[in-house]
């Protein structure tokens, strides 16, 4: 299989790149133009929450990707024409990728200085927008939880949510879908093993799953009785660290833990590969390269990072120009949601460029 699709020959190179839209965004108009900006940018996955409209959303900015293929290998860009995977995420039990905050903006006092609304990277948190709507824009939110802290009034909450796989087999029998990832944590092998009875009928049909999995004690164990139930699986397995979630954006620190946490999992040379996400940002393919976990550095198969997924970070770098979108569009159209980033070339080439500036990190690293 390795030798079929482009994004596999990433992950043997460990050149590996997956765009994380996030598991509880919903935002279409935005999850468009980052899975074209991104695809353009030389993305080898588009990782989306498991929704059919942010599915339809993605799948089209894939599409007008290819249109421009050749545009983007002349400006010098990544994209070599072959498709990204479109991967959705799946969860077994409460995570916090798949939650939303929420709260009542009539019960805020007038005098609150609204440190919920600086604080939120995703701008989801909004008092008197449009249609003089207070609160959180549920399809802009996707559960990072930095607002809950700062309410000085402990008025927010969050509301979790479980995909569902059964929704998602028509779309991955369709090959609309590519792959699978699964947010899990120690402890729940039982729920675990009922969500993968429900995807097993049909993994033949994946070209990837992966798994996602944080820190915790027993983990390598836990990793370890996972590998039992999926094996043998059919499609490429991809073990995903998930070190700090929702925090590339933050700073450059944020990335030490997950590429510990990758050495941890890479010590247990399970069947796969090792990808790193939760806390990436630009500071961790450096990282990465000087601890010699790069395949450029270190050519054993079973001791080098093969990719890296960026989620907050990767969709932060992109907003100045996604906002500038929305306001050029709200603007002149006076109608909310018609976007359309490759009608903007001199919107839609400075985003590709913003992205090519992480992709091109991870696809630098040459194998010896």
């Amino acid at each position: 299989m390795a030798d079929l699709f482009p994004p596999l020959q990433s992950l043997k190179k460990g050149q590996w790149f997956k765009l994380i839209c996030g598991a509880s965004f919903q935002h279409l108009p935005a999850v468009r133009s980052l899975a074209l900006a991104y695809t353009l940018a030389g993305a080898d996955c588009i990782d989306v929450a498991a929704d059919p409209a942010v599915i339809g959303a993605a799948r089209e900015g894939l599409e007008v990707a290819q249109g421009l293929f050749r545009e983007a290998r002349e400006r010098g860009y990544g994209y070599q024409g072959n498709l990204p995977f479109l991967m959705v995420s799946l969860n077994d039990g409460e995570d916090p990728h798949f939650r939303k905050a929420e709260f009542n903006s009539a019960e805020c006092p007038k005098e609150c200085p609204r440190p919920c609304e600086r604080v939120c990277p995703a701008q989801a948190i909004v008092f008197n927008g449009i249609d003089e709507f207070s609160g959180v824009e549920a399809q802009k939110c996707y559960g990072c939880g930095r607002c809950i802290p700062v309410c000085p009034y402990d008025n927010i909450y969050t509301k979790s949510h479980m995909s569902s796989a059964g929704a998602i087999a028509p779309l991955v029998m369709s090959r609309v879908v590519d792959a699978v990832e699964i947010h899990t944590k120690t402890g729940h092998l039982a729920e675990f093993q009922q969500l993968w009875l429900k995807i097993s009928p049909w993994a033949d049909q994946l070209k990837v799953v992966a798994i996602s999995c944080g820190d915790g004690e027993g983990m390598i164990d836990y990793l370890q009785a996972i590998t039992k139930l999926v094996t043998p699986l059919p499609s490429c397995l991809i073990w995903q660290t998930d070190g700090r979630p929702m925090s590339g954006d933050i700073g450059k620190g944020t990335t030490l833990a997950t590429v510990k946490l990758g050495q941890k999992v890479l010590t247990a040379k399970l069947p796969g590969y090792v990808q790193l996400a939760g806390g990436t940002n630009s500071y961790t393919v450096a990282k990465l390269k000087t601890m010699g976990l790069l395949k450029g550095n270190n050519c054993h198969s079973q001791s080098y990072v093969a990719g890296v997924a960026y989620g907050s970070y990767a969709r932060v770098l992109l907003s100045p120009v996604l906002d500038q979108l929305e306001s050029q569009e709200v603007s002149q159209t006076n109608v909310k949601g018609k976007f359309r980033l490759e009608e903007k070339p001199e919107l839609l080439w400075p985003a590709v460029k913003l992205a090519y500036s992480l992709v091109s990190q991870i696809k630098s690293q040459q194998e010896r």
